[in-house]
């Protein structure tokens, strides 16, 4: 849940958004070349947010289309002047970076999108990792001077929380 109602009543107040993209990649067993792009991690995560211009059906398009990057070291990051690392945010299992701008630009982004890239199952299809789940954790987090809107109860009360619990009885 975005907060744009609050992020709009900012305004032009100065803001911090810092997006963690956390994952676990199974390394090739049979390849000790990690040279090749293809043959250390078995996938690859990326993320990314809307930009203030774009529709939802052209970031999606933009999205897809840098999912088939197969530069996958830097393919995929923005070329968004607001973001301190852009492009070199795509190594290794763990994406971090940082966009500053106003309050009232990030309400306009309203959409964060994680999806995969390149790896190993790409060139081993006979092992059908691409059935595969990725587990992921993607930590979000929006800075405010001192101000009187308060960003994490609108977020909060978007947030449902549901507890699944299961029993398994034995046969």
């Amino acid at each position: 849940p975005w907060p744009i109602t609050e992020l709009q009543n900012l305004g032009d107040v100065e803001v911090k958004m810092t997006v963690t993209l956390s994952y676990f990649i199974e390394p090739n067993p049979s390849s000790r070349n990690v040279s090749s792009k293809y043959r250390y991690p078995s996938h690859l995560l990326r993320f990314d947010v809307k930009r203030p211009t774009e529709s939802m059906q052209e970031f999606m398009e933009r999205c897809s289309a840098d999912a088939q990057d197969d530069d996958y070291q830097t393919g995929g990051a923005p070329s968004d002047p607001n973001w301190l690392l852009g492009s070199f945010r795509n190594r290794g299992s763990l994406h971090k970076d940082f966009w500053t701008g106003t309050a009232a630009e990030l309400a306009e982004r309203s959409h964060i999108i994680v999806y995969p890239a390149i790896g190993w199952w790409r060139t081993r299809n006979k092992l059908e990792h691409f059935n595969k789940r990725a587990r992921y954790s993607l930590v979000v987090s929006i800075e405010a001077p001192e101000t009187e809107v308060d960003l994490y109860t609108e977020v909060e009360a978007a947030i449902s929380v549901e507890t699944v619990t299961s029993v398994e009885v034995p046969t």
